[in-house]
């Protein structure tokens, strides 16, 4: 028997013994039949179950992404726990990124327009809500300096921005 095999949306014809497909198909059907009629009904079956289009494979594993079932309404305060299939989409990861990208950004362009000593000093304090004593413990500061360095920071970037 001739079965068309369906690869990369081609059609290919492979030459196998129909009672091996039949047996392998699982396929039911009278003794009556003729060869012709369980060759037909080879096909039917090996095309229902393989023969599909690309398309289908995919839309198996992508039909519920990015595809909420039921919207929140805003009076909502809790969704429907029904389904127990979690409808809002988790951006937490992404809005984290963006957090960073702002953050190495506004880094740069303060270490663009001042000396290291007080970038550093403006960076960890200002951005970093570390206090100048803490900045200056771990630096090895005495506080005064690490005070002054900032206020110096400070008037260096008003008069920039």
């Amino acid at each position: 028997m001739k079965l068309k095999i369906r690869y990369e949306n081609k059609y290919q014809i492979l030459e196998v013994n129909s009672e091996e497909m039949w047996v392998s198909l699982s396929l039911e059907g009278d003794e009556n039949l003729t060869q012709e009629e369980k060759e037909a009904m080879i096909q039917e079956a090996f095309e229902e179950q393989f023969n599909r289009p690309e398309y289908n494979s995919w839309h198996k594993f992508n039909r519920h992404r990015g595809n909420l079932k039921r919207q929140f309404r805003k009076d909502d305060e809790e969704p429907d726990e029904s389904d127990g299939i979690d409808t809002v989409a988790d951006n937490s990861q992404e809005e984290e990124r963006n957090g960073q990208y702002e953050y190495e950004a506004l880094c740069q362009q303060i270490r663009k327009a001042l000396k290291s000593e007080y970038a550093d000093v403006i960076i960890a304090v200002c951005l970093d809500d570390m206090t100048p004593e803490e900045y200056a413990l771990k630096n090895g500061l005495k506080r005064d300096a690490v005070y002054k360095r900032l206020q110096r920071a400070k008037k260096k970037m008003r008069e920039i921005f």
